[in-house]
């Protein structure tokens, strides 16, 4: 495990009250966590801008009764299968599906290939959520 530093960081009284808040709501341990936390989304943030590779999640919402829209969103994934390392289908109820893609490569793929998803006729929803692959964090 990486040695840990210690140092002092000054904030405003009520700028502390409120991350203190903001902690306890996500059930942190300690502001450390919570810190080291916040400190880890701005890297993971600065890759993806740097087009570094990285791993996520594109979830769709859809009626799968729709004609032609099953077909439509396997032709795209069949054309994204570089990115993809799998996928997951899931029956919501009689008419809605959530299909979920996992994704890892470059941010500006899988912004591309979750757009390409989400703006077929017939989608109701759809979301990109990206992070890291682990690596240099």
């Amino acid at each position: 495990m990486p040695k840990l530093v210690r140092f002092g960081v000054s904030l405003e009284g009520d700028l502390l009250q409120k991350f203190d808040l903001l902690s306890k709501e996500r059930s942190y341990s300690c502001r450390s966590e919570a810190f080291r936390d916040l400190i880890r989304q701005e890297l993971v943030k600065k890759q993806w801008q740097a087009g570094a590779e990285v791993a996520g999640a594109i979830t769709l919402i859809y009626d799968h009764h729709k004609r032609e829209l099953v077909n439509k969103l396997m032709d795209i994934q069949h054309d994204f299968g570089g990115i993809i390392i799998s996928s997951q289908h899931v029956h919501l109820d009689h008419n809605n599906c959530l299909e979920i893609i996992a994704v890892k490569g470059s941010p500006k793929e899988a912004h591309k290939l979750a757009d390409s998803l989400k703006s077929v006729k017939g989608v109701k929803h759809g979301t990109l959520s990206m992070s890291t692959t682990g690596k240099d964090i």
